[in-house]
């Protein structure tokens, strides 16, 4: 995945210098996110599902792929209650994995207890922090987990976890945009771009 140039596309003028190359534009998103809810409904169709949103950088796929399943829903034989629910993951300081996860609302995920779970992250990276994650959800015995992430990073610090669906595998780099955040900027950027090292120093904190 070499990515596009930033000429091609619209990006806000305020990052025009921060991005290096344009990984995956936002209409792709949108129809690999279809497409997931497609197969999400096909093989969990018969369960109530209690969609958790990993918050922060999983908020925009989280909604976007909600409206298709909700779109299905009301347009296909096939349909699958839901209620949702948030919980907030936090592992980074700057571009750097901190090696600890924290987990706030960690709480509530008592309420999981017998339930069907679909886990919505944003991206997989070395998987440290969703199998973090699936430890506490296995404390409260949900009925079934299934995890879909946007994003799975090839990257050889990976722990070999793979999720149950996966938008795209991207290259090993930081990645910007559709929520993908560094320090809080760029969650306004409608593609998933790569971000350049001057824009690192820039925004770091």
């Amino acid at each position: 995945m070499k990515g596009h140039d930033l000429d091609l596309f619209c990006v806000p003028r305020h990052y025009e210098n921060d991005l290096d190359k344009v990984i995956i534009p936002h209409g792709l998103i949108m129809d690999r996110t279809e497409r997931l809810a497609r197969d999400i409904i096909r093989d969990m169709g018969e369960h109530h599902i209690v969609a958790l949103c990993v918050l922060k950088g999983g908020y925009k796929f989280f909604a976007d792929l909600l409206d298709y399943i909700k779109a299905l829903n009301q347009n296909s034989d096939k349909s699958v209650p839901l209620t949702v629910d948030f919980i907030r993951v936090k592992s980074y300081c700057n571009d750097k994995s901190t090696n600890s996860v924290k987990v706030i609302g960690g709480d509530e995920l008592s309420n999981l207890s017998g339930k069907v779970s679909l886990q919505m992250f944003d991206i997989v990276e070395t998987g440290r922090t969703m199998q973090t994650l699936l430890s506490l959800l296995s404390e409260c015995n949900p009925k079934m987990v299934k995890v879909v992430s946007l994003l799975v990073k090839r990257t050889p610090r990976s722990s070999g976890y793979r999720p149950d669906y996966i938008g795209f595998e991207v290259p090993d780099a930081f990645l910007v945009g559709y929520a993908l955040d560094y320090n809080e900027y760029f969650r306004d950027l409608s593609h998933i771009c790569i971000l350049n090292d001057q824009a690192k120093e820039k925004y770091k904190v």
